[in-house]
């Protein structure tokens, strides 16, 4: 796997309450495959991790702010979750565009857990054959969604995943899809 990414840059979108692992055992796949990671966020300095949504985690820091970034200086969106991450990311407008802009632009994007709450919010779930943490489900579908109960899904250019205990098959597959680039979307 080492070098297939070949120098791509990732953003990686998160903020306060980000699930640890769901963003830490992603980035070090992306890594080790040749990737370089950068996590976006909507403040700076440093954001705060969690473990199971409750117990604190430490911190990452954040590199760039989503505001002064755009879609053409990245090849493709991690989204990782924890419950209050996509909350805070969906509050902020900028958080926002980013996310539909990067799906709409073709460029692969995998979100896992809560992390697809963001699609919903961009406006981007409609048509899309997507899985998830079981209470975003709803959501989801009311967002016109097709929900499935899979470890990973891939539906064009947007990679999903349901939990933590999915990170193997999600690692994998996110690695495959963004070596691929950007897919052509549907107008």
């Amino acid at each position: 796997m080492a070098g297939e990414l070949n120098g791509r840059r990732v953003a990686i979108l998160a903020a306060d309450g980000v699930e640890r692992v769901e963003l830490e055992r992603p980035r070090q796949a992306l890594d080790d495959a040749g990737a370089r990671t950068v996590v976006v966020s909507i403040t700076s300095g440093e954001i705060q991790a969690r473990d199971h949504d409750l117990e604190d985690a430490g911190t990452f820091t954040v590199d760039r702010l989503v505001g002064e970034v755009s879609v053409d200086d990245y090849e493709a969106l991690l989204l990782p979750g924890g419950t209050v991450n996509p909350d805070k990311l969906r509050m902020e407008p900028a958080a926002v565009r980013f996310v539909r802009d990067f799906v709409q632009s073709g460029k692969p994007v995998a979100s896992i857990c809560h992390g697809p709450w963001n699609f919903v919010e961009a406006d981007v779930a409609r048509g899309r054959r997507l899985t998830s943490w079981p209470s975003v489900r709803t959501d989801l579908r009311n967002a016109g969604a097709e929900v499935v109960d899979e470890p990973v899904v891939t539906d064009g250019n947007i990679t999903t995943s349901r939990s933590p205990d999915d990170l193997p098959a999600f690692c994998e597959r996110i690695v495959q899809e963004f070596a691929k680039g950007p897919q052509a979307t549907a107008a």
